[in-house]
């Protein structure tokens, strides 16, 4: 059986209804299926980034579910409906592609001129721009979430500050900086101050977010992967220590650093 998004919204009804619906998601908020909602966004990067492909239609179904939850919470509280959620979202990028949609409507496609990847990329920055003075967010950084991670916080952070004029110019300014930061923990160490070492690191972080930025990296992402290199190589050692009957517990440095570099190179 085929089944659409309809069927979707059906089920999250039927699954909420007060009589004869599942008591676990009759339960539910907002806040208690925030967890869930990132669960599920983290789980659809981790498939891309492992080329897991196979597995990606199910976890974009997992989100889509999420996003169909909190319309229907929305809707229960007379909020809006999943239907406004759609009208909203596609009347944003209609808005926010004029080199697609001359007048910002699905009737004009193909009717307007192209432009570079730069200035359509400068155009969005600006219609956001508009956009959160038309809501009254007039903060530069009033809608950039709290509970974002770090780095990805940092990064958005970063990004709105340049739209005043705040960036280095060059990549090798942020280069000198990042050395600049990393003399500066040295110094705080070799004072033994836990609360400079600790404000220091921050710094040093936060200038390597803007490194990642002017590199055109996504620094989340980056750390992601590198997590993910290291783990496959810690397995890889320990798999490698059990067959040649090292224990790594006791093993020398250099047992330890001979199976790191064959773990490199399997």
């Amino acid at each position: 059986m085929t089944y659409r998004l309809d069927d979707l919204i059906h089920l999250m009804a039927c699954l909420r209804d007060p009589s004869h619906g599942c008591p676990w998601d009759r339960k539910q908020t907002y806040e208690s299926i925030i967890p869930f909602t990132l669960e599920e966004a983290y789980e659809v990067a981790d498939v891309i980034e492992r080329g897991a492909f196979d597995e990606l239609c199910s976890e974009l179904g997992d989100l889509l579910f999420q996003v169909v939850f909190h319309a229907r919470l929305a809707e229960e509280d007379g909020l809006f409906s999943l239907e406004e959620v759609i009208q909203s979202v596609v009347s944003k990028l209609l808005s926010r592609h004029p080199h697609v949609f001359r007048d910002a409507t699905l009737e004009s496609f193909g009717q307007s001129g192209s432009l570079s990847i730069e200035s359509i990329k400068k155009f969005w920055e600006m219609k956001k721009v508009e956009e959160r003075a038309d809501r009254g967010q007039l903060d530069l950084f009033g809608d950039v979430p709290m509970g974002f991670p770090a780095l990805t916080r940092a990064q958005k952070i970063q990004k709105r500050a340049t739209s005043i004029g705040f960036d280095w110019s060059s990549t090798e300014g942020v280069l000198s900086k990042v050395t600049e930061e990393l003399h500066e923990l040295e110094e705080a160490r070799s004072q033994q101050n836990p609360d400079a070492i600790l404000e220091e690191f921050g710094d040093l972080l936060f200038t390597m977010v803007s490194l990642a930025r002017h590199l055109d990296i996504n620094s989340e992402q980056a750390l992601r992967l590198a997590t993910r290199k290291f783990e496959s190589r810690i397995r890889a050692v320990t798999q490698m220590a059990r067959e040649q009957g090292i224990d790594l517990t006791t093993a020398t440095d250099n047992e330890k650093n001979g199976l790191w570099e064959q773990a490199k190179t399997a």
